[in-house]
């Protein structure tokens, strides 16, 4: 890919157009669902249609670095984003009554299971020991 006058963007110009990217994505799909009588799946639909445009444009032509850049910015300086959105969970989780442990539970096991799979598959692959599973009968 040839860098082009656009991969030279300042930094603060290139966050601004990432962000007016996903907010006309997200507020075309919010039109379009609102048109088809499905106006919660909006969200879903913006976001899909995003991975999609993106896949799109780095097949044919290949993202800019100014749009990588700026995405990483976002990804790193928004994750203050998610702590309202915990706290309404947590505190929903306490008006469950008598279903509270069962979900608790559901929660502990759908995450402690993968991750000791992740755990067991990384220590295998970061060990420094033979691979017994490709290893053949007679060879040591």
């Amino acid at each position: 890919m040839k860098p082009t006058s656009l991969s030279k963007l300042p930094v603060w110009l290139a966050v601004i157009l990432t962000l007016i990217m996903v907010i006309l994505v997200r507020e075309s799909a919010v039109v379009i669902c609102q048109l088809l009588g499905m106006a919660k799946a909006a969200n879903v639909v913006g976001m899909v249609a995003m991975f999609l445009i993106l896949i799109t444009w780095r097949m044919v032509k290949g993202l800019p670095i100014w749009l990588t850049r700026a995405s990483n910015i976002l990804l790193v300086d928004s994750g203050f984003a998610f702590l309202p959105v915990s706290a309404g969970a947590g505190l929903l989780l306490f008006a469950l009554g008598d279903e509270l442990w069962g979900v608790i539970l559901t929660m502990a096991i759908s995450t402690l299971i993968p991750l000791w799979g992740l755990a067991l598959l990384s220590n295998r692959w970061l060990s420094n020991t033979v691979d017994t599973d490709t290893k053949r009968k007679g060879q040591s």
